[in-house]
């Protein structure tokens, strides 16, 4: 499958070397803001053409597919311009800006018979399926701990008075948006949405939330979510159950799975994992691709719009706004 990659940033460097692992993989476009800046991500990574018009490039019959990586608030208008022009979209998380926006998505994904799917790697990881599979021995679950807590170093920035990208309300960014995602759109991919939601969020001066927590309400069970882009914690995740404890290092790409039953010993259920972590969800995209699909069977549609709205509700409760979000009124 070929694809068009929109944005020259890091994690499309990381795509492409993951890409580059996986068969039936091309990587044959890049579009960006400018040409010259198109024309040099190009040079650097091997890429046939460059594009400054994203149209240009939907029209071009060099690529099926398309990357979105650009910032939060321009996935929703990107994608359905690809999608309307008959390709195939993996999205970045989160997939909009919020759930009016997504749902708008998944329209154009039906209407044009194409594949949307957010690109949320931490569902299609070998280390995630060992949680799954193993979830069954710890008894009845009461609490999901799941936190990704990382200093940016964007925040530096912002300390010393410049607003980068990170920190922009304008491109629908911040903690929640940049990491509390990672833990919301597992939890919900296991537990379903939740009955209700409390949230609680520090805003920054510049608009954004720089850290915050969540509660989410389930029958019989609580799941806890914490993030922050302006403090760090290494404190693992656990999905504690009455008979044991499944104990993870990461919750957006766990890599040491242990299960602690109550009175006994851990036991390493880890599973190899490539380092190549992109690798598996661009594997599944190219097999729904080929199926025929217009979503994955795991990181469904549902589930995408699903996290989007506790993601609305939980900024409701925090009084963070964008400015997508005044489009919609």
């Amino acid at each position: 499958m070929r694809f068009g990659i929109i944005g020259t940033n890091w994690i499309t460097e990381r795509f492409l070397e993951a890409g580059r692992t996986v068969d039936g993989f091309a990587a044959t476009a890049v579009c960006s803001r400018t040409l010259d800046r198109a024309d040099a991500y190009a040079q650097a990574h091997g890429i046939e053409h460059r594009f400054a018009s994203l149209d240009a490039m939907a029209a071009s019959g060099v690529v099926d597919a398309v990357y979105v990586a650009s910032p939060n608030a321009a996935h929703a208008e990107q994608a359905i311009r690809c999608m309307d022009a008959g390709l195939h979209v993996l999205c970045e998380k989160p997939l909009a800006s919020n759930a009016a926006e997504a749902t708008a998505m998944i329209e154009a994904a039906r209407r044009n018979g194409v594949l949307l799917m957010e690109a949320m790697k931490t569902t299609f990881l070998p280390n995630f399926e060992a949680i799954r599979e193993h979830a069954g021995r710890i008894g009845k679950v009461r609490r999901v701990q799941a936190s990704y807590n990382q200093y940016s170093s964007r925040y530096d920035a912002y300390r010393a008075g410049t607003v980068l990208n990170a920190f922009d309300p304008s491109l629908s960014n911040g903690a929640l948006m940049d990491l509390g995602v990672y833990c919301l759109y597992p939890v919900i991919r296991l537990y379903g949405p939740p009955l209700a939601v409390k949230a609680n969020g520090v805003l920054l001066s510049s608009g954004v939330d720089g850290e915050g927590s969540l509660i989410l309400a389930y029958d019989g069970m609580e799941a806890v979510v914490t993030y922050s882009k302006i403090t760090f914690s290494d404190a693992p995740c656990e999905i504690q159950g009455e008979d044991g404890n499944l104990v993870f290092d990461k919750m957006s790409e766990p890599s040491r799975v242990e299960l602690r039953l109550r009175g006994g010993a851990a036991e390493d259920v880890s599973r190899a994992q490539s380092p190549h972590t992109m690798r598996y969800e661009i594997e599944a995209f190219l097999a729904s691709a080929r199926r025929g699909d217009i979503e994955s069977p795991v990181n469904t549609h549902d589930v995408s719009l699903q996290t989007m709205r506790v993601m609305d509700e939980a900024r409701r409760q925090m009084g963070l706004v964008y400015p997508a979000d005044r489009v919609l009124r």
